[in-house]
């Protein structure tokens, strides 16, 4: 459960020689890549539990139509730990790295969206796999 809370921060913790503190200067928020208006209208579509659907949310927030780096940027916003991946534990919480309010994946919705962009069987998304599930 600690893991989770640290992965579902949107402000890296403030100690020195955290993952989060891996790479100089703070993480970029979503609303600098996307709308803000977009994001707040798809988090609503996808309120309710088990009712999310990564196709329909990556086009709703407009990142399907970013560019190759604005999906790479939101690719190191999602990658909490700054592992190079985005693992389950990251997944859970993605709604929370669109907006604070964001709610967390069910289980069962973490599992879909893994098995949806994990095309190497490795148990997480590296950026190609992020960049070619955004796309779809």
């Amino acid at each position: 459960m600690l893991l989770v809370s640290f992965l579902c921060r949107s402000e890296p913790p403030a100690e020195l020689g955290t993952p989060a503190h891996s790479k100089p200067g703070k993480k970029m928020a979503m609303n600098s890549i996307l709308n803000p208006d977009d994001i707040k209208k798809a988090l609503v579509v996808f309120k309710a539990v088990d009712s999310f659907d990564h196709k329909s949310f990556f086009e709703m927030v407009g990142l399907k139509v970013k560019s190759a780096d604005d999906v790479k940027k939101a690719f190191h916003i999602l990658d909490a730990d700054n592992s190079g991946f985005i693992e389950e534990e990251e997944l859970k919480c993605v709604l929370k790295h669109f907006a604070p309010d964001g709610r967390d994946l069910t289980d069962k919705e973490t599992k879909a969206f893994l098995q949806a962009a994990d095309k190497d069987g490795d148990g997480k998304i590296g950026a190609e796999e992020f960049a070619a599930l955004v796309r779809e």
